[in-house]
């Protein structure tokens, strides 16, 4: 990778939010660094795709964010290329964990993909961040600020994020900005691709009255890490309207 061109980071970059974020950054120049964890076909997929684009400016990391030793990965690699200007913090477990039924495995994972990894993936990216005056994006979710019923570690979990983007905004400004976006109903949970009741229920609480696209997310990621040179600290909400009507 030409380490002359920016570099972007994106966890959770195969499939879904993360591919079209790694797609939009690569159209405006920007090497990019794919992480995945178990999508190995997705990211080979793509990685091809930007790479037969332009040569050289795609690479992939494969490892589980829940482990400090794939943060380790994901450093050494990002070390190696010697320059990075934006991290994406977008890799993301989500589903129910009722409160009668929840359990440590649970927490573990859920508090370790949303909170702790982009934490402390950030504290490893901040020397390269700080040397290029870059920035941090996180994903974060508009149920950080309404609660989802059955949900209540995730809840617990983006409602982190949301506190650590305005904590990292104060501890590495001036030289990194840090913000965060909040999706609302952008793309059904895989385990909820086929529950029409439950879509037709959330839609209804949508004043937009439709669902987002991925494009959406990765058009404010962008803002956010590119052209908002005079924001950190911020959450941006794009529900279609959803925390309004709450």
């Amino acid at each position: 990778m030409n380490s002359d061109s920016k570099v972007v980071l994106i966890t959770g970059a195969a499939r879904r939010i993360g591919a079209v974020t790694a797609r939009l950054f690569h159209a405006a120049g920007y090497g990019v660094i794919i992480h995945y964890n178990n999508s190995a076909a997705a990211a080979d997929k793509i990685c091809e795709e930007l790479n037969h684009q332009r040569a050289d400016s795609c690479l992939l990391v494969q490892c589980d964010l829940n482990d400090m030793t794939g943060l380790d990965k994901i450093a050494d690699l990002v070390s190696s290329v010697g320059r990075l200007d934006v991290l994406i913090n977008n890799a993301s477990s989500f589903y129910p964990t009722p409160l009668e039924n929840c359990d440590q495995q649970q927490w573990d994972d859920l508090i370790n993909s949303n909170l702790k990894g982009p934490f402390f993936l950030s504290q490893k990216m901040a020397p390269l961040l700080i040397k290029n005056q870059g920035a941090i994006v996180n994903i974060s979710d508009m149920h950080a600020r309404q609660a989802l019923r059955n949900h209540p570690i995730y809840t617990i979990a983006k409602a982190g994020n949301i506190a650590m983007t305005k904590s990292m905004a104060l501890d590495l400004g001036p030289d990194v900005r840090v913000n965060s976006v909040a999706p609302g109903a952008i793309l059904w949970p895989e385990h909820e691709e086929d529950d029409t009741d439950k879509q037709d229920s959330v839609l209804s609480k949508v004043p937009m009255g439709r669902l987002g696209t991925e494009s959406d997310i990765a058009d404010t990621a962008f803002f956010l890490a590119v052209n908002a040179t005079y924001m950190t600290g911020q959450t941006i909400a794009v529900d279609g309207g959803s925390s309004n009507s709450l």
